[in-house]
């Protein structure tokens, strides 16, 4: 039999010991052909029963390869994620107050004590400064509840999760400072993966948090894929008649990203458990015009490059950013219809205030989208960023042009506090 490489992560395994590796958690990667049954012949192999196996074959795959892998700018370059997030940042802020008051929540009705164990995690938590922010936030909300009623801190177990391609090795550095700083007992971990999949064990979280990312979805509409309606047309006119159609299937993708994400949640948390979430939406009194304020400067930019002929028309139009603002109606809607959660609040950010207006020019202004669209883009269009810089600074050479395209594309984040049902 071919050998196998074994890591940690995807499929469960129960060993006859039912002790120190009793339900290991492992990924299989195969290294012959799909058509032999791992799931009959590895247990024949390694004397364990398997209750649930993922296995991978290393051969190419056109569906994966088709696939788009959403990360932001890695590394802490001038146009890195790790260096552009200061707005982001402001967001997270406006999460510690429901944060703290769910860590009060959690506490026992009858002796006001909290859990003896407390799992929180942050979903899509991204690199950088802001990675363990509020994971640090939930911690020292525990220590301090504790200190004031002089009770023993319970041991708190804090993950942090984004996808794989994320910059993983921040985060973990980033963990270990958090742990030497603590006080109490603190363990932590990285979990890979799409938060549009189950993540954590029944009923084992107290708190999730996520911050800036429930607005990007698990994939671009298949509906327009599939029926080649580009999410951007080159022709305005023809842009303006197909938007409604675009925009009600960008909508529909979200909601049911947005379901399964509440879901597979409502799975995961305790009774009683919370959530803190942020993301990007679109003001109440805003027309449905487009789907992501943040992405249509992009797309125009994009679509100057495709009309001058740097980028290929049909590239173009076959682009679909995986990414949908909601308004606070829509997300109260599939709250609600979804069943598994009540709503603390829901509050609107204006995200402009936490914007300089003194450090707004090209250079900023191309950094902040560099740092969130570049990976993506070149995933499409290949190494196109040099002419996509020079359409930019050219679109913006006039005085006061860039800070009118800012404001007609006001950026806002809705933060909600949610208790499981």
């Amino acid at each position: 039999m071919a050998s196998l490489a074994l890591t940690a992560a995807g499929a469960e395994i129960s060993t006859p010991w039912g002790g120190l590796l009793n339900r290991v958690s492992i990924l299989l990667i195969s290294l012959w052909p799909p058509s032999i049954d791992l799931e009959q012949q590895l247990p024949q192999a390694m004397g364990y029963e398997l209750s649930c196996l993922r296995y991978f074959s290393l051969a190419p795959s056109t569906a994966m390869a088709s696939q788009q892998i959403v990360y932001m700018n890695k590394g802490q370059g001038e146009t890195s994620y790790a260096c552009n997030s200061q707005i982001q940042s402001g967001a997270q802020n406006r999460m510690k107050p429901p944060i703290e008051a769910a860590i009060n929540e959690l506490r026992s009705s009858t002796t006001s004590l909290l859990p003896a164990q407390m799992l929180i995690a942050d979903l899509g938590c991204s690199s950088g400064p802001n990675a363990v922010e509020l994971v640090s936030v939930a911690a020292e909300a525990i220590n301090r509840h504790c200190d004031k009623l002089q009770q023993p801190p319970p041991e708190v177990c804090l993950f942090l999760n984004d996808l794989p391609g994320n910059d993983f090795n921040m985060v973990v550095k980033s963990l270990h400072t958090l742990r030497q700083r603590s006080s109490s007992t603190v363990t932590t971990g990285v979990i890979p993966g799409s938060f549009y999949e189950r993540l954590f064990t029944t009923g084992s979280m107290h708190l999730f948090c996520s911050s800036n990312s429930l607005h990007w979805l698990s994939e671009a509409p298949e509906v327009l894929r599939r029926n080649q309606i580009p999410a951007y047309d080159i022709d305005e006119n023809v842009r303006r008649e197909r938007l409604p159609i675009v925009i009600e299937a960008y909508a529909q993708q979200f909601r049911k990203d947005f379901k399964n994400f509440l879901k597979l949640r409502a799975t995961e948390l305790v009774e009683g458990g919370h959530m803190v979430l942020s993301l990007i939406g679109r003001h109440p009194h805003e027309s449905t015009s487009e789907f992501s304020d943040l992405w249509e400067i992009v797309a125009k930019i994009l679509r100057v490059m495709a009309s001058e002929g740097v980028i290929d028309k049909a590239k173009f139009e076959s682009f679909y950013v995986p990414i949908y603002a909601p308004s606070d109606q829509e997300l109260r809607d599939i709250i609600q219809e979804e069943g598994s959660f009540c709503t603390k609040d829901l509050m609107l950010h204006d995200l402009t205030i936490f914007v300089d207006n003194s450090s707004i020019n090209a250079s900023w202004a191309l950094n902040q989208m560099r740092a969130v669209f570049e990976p993506i883009i070149v995933q499409h269009f290949g190494d196109v960023m040099d002419e996509f810089v020079r359409t930019a600074e050219q679109r913006w050479s006039e005085e006061g042009s860039l800070q009118d395209e800012l404001g007609r594309h006001q950026t806002v984040a809705f933060t909600m506090s949610l208790t499981k049902a």
